[in-house]
């Protein structure tokens, strides 16, 4: 059998890491380009870039386990809670709060996500990942007590952020089960369900129309923050599961913070320095985690694009592919001991 990877987290969190920078940069342009639009259709703007850049990189069915009607009714829940619940309640809440508060409350995010992870696939939480919850918590606390002190519009603002990040925490965790899908059909699809809802609403409500300069930029804001963003997710999800990537992409509302402060937002308290500073050390001890024991692998069968360098797919070919592909393959039962997360092939109970 070939080497399994010592450090099974890299590639993940590199990629959640790169998510988060397109996301966390995204937060205050929204607070910018969006002001004084509806936030129904803020958030389809932004989907519909997402649709855009979906569809440019989407892959052949060689390489990308392709979507299955069995995942639809999954599609269709993480399109209600990630691209309309999520990016209505975070448009309208970057209206009424400030965007460095705004961007740090989006640390939440983390939370709802490893919990959910937790409770739905058993993701591991010990010690040190309950410790990081309760700082990320308690970094929260400490916004909604700075933006109380500004006042009561300041909160409502700041809780229609919070229920954007649990909203996208429930999005994050019902897309593990099409992380293995191909993920520029996933965005492509969620993006399209998206768009349409969130365009009929604003047509509804006769929002006001967008002007040229506003449209363009939230589009483009759109494929890089949350297409592209949503694409490297997915990708990271894949690789370490879905409570460690909610847990580096923490990182994205410090991003957004400091791109708030650089254009303009100079709201920087004691308050808000202590919560930045509570959810810091939070995200450091997600990241500080090493897990390895012996644990076994079940027989399996299954789809979903791969490679044979990494020491669990180890099935032969007339002609060895090189490099990804995806096909249905067989796991034979298997026994050993190496540094792992909870990816696909890792999800046994503890």
């Amino acid at each position: 059998m070939r080497r399994v990877l010592s450090k099974p987290a890299l590639k993940g969190g590199l990629l959640a890491l790169l998510a988060a920078a397109l996301f966390g940069l995204s937060t205050p342009l929204v607070q910018r380009f969006g002001a004084g639009l509806g936030p129904f259709t803020t958030a389809a703007l932004l989907y519909a870039g997402a649709a855009i850049v979906a569809w440019v990189l989407r892959q052949p069915p060689a390489k990308e386990a392709q979507l299955r009607r069995a995942d639809w009714p999954r599609l269709l829940a993480m399109a209600g809670m990630g691209a309309v619940v999520g990016p209505v309640a975070l448009s309208w809440g970057l209206q009424h709060t400030s965007g460095s508060s705004a961007s740090l409350m989006l640390t939440l995010e983390a939370v709802f996500t490893a919990v959910l992870a937790w409770r739905w696939y058993g993701e591991v939480m010990d010690r040190r990942v309950v410790l990081a919850m309760a700082l990320l918590l308690a970094g929260g606390m400490a916004l909604i007590v700075d933006q109380g002190l500004v006042g009561q519009v300041q909160v409502w603002g700041l809780l229609a952020v919070m229920l954007a990040t649990a909203a996208w925490g429930v999005d994050n965790t019902l897309s593990r089960g099409v992380a293995e899908r191909d993920p520029g059909q996933v965005v492509l699809v969620k993006a399209f369900l998206g768009v349409t809802a969130t365009a009929s609403l604003a047509w509804i409500r006769q929002e006001p129309v967008p002007g040229m300069l506003a449209t363009v930029a939230l589009l483009l804001i759109g494929v890089s923050g949350y297409g592209l963003s949503l694409r490297f997710y997915l990708l990271a999800q894949r690789a370490f599961g879905a409570g460690r990537t909610g847990s580096v992409f923490a990182f994205a509302p410090f991003i957004g913070a400091v791109a708030a402060y650089a254009l303009g937002d100079r709201s920087v308290t004691g308050w808000l320095l202590l919560g930045g500073a509570l959810m810091a050390w939070g995200v450091v001890l997600h990241l500080a985690e090493h897990h390895e024991h012996e644990h076994e692998h079940e027989a399996m069968e299954h789809e979903h694009s791969h490679t044979h360098e990494d020491g669990h797919h180890n099935h032969t070919h007339e002609g060895m592919p090189t490099g990804p592909h995806s096909h249905r393959h067989i796991h034979e039962p298997l026994r050993h001991s190496h540094p792992h997360v909870p990816d696909l092939h890792h999800q046994h109970r503890h």
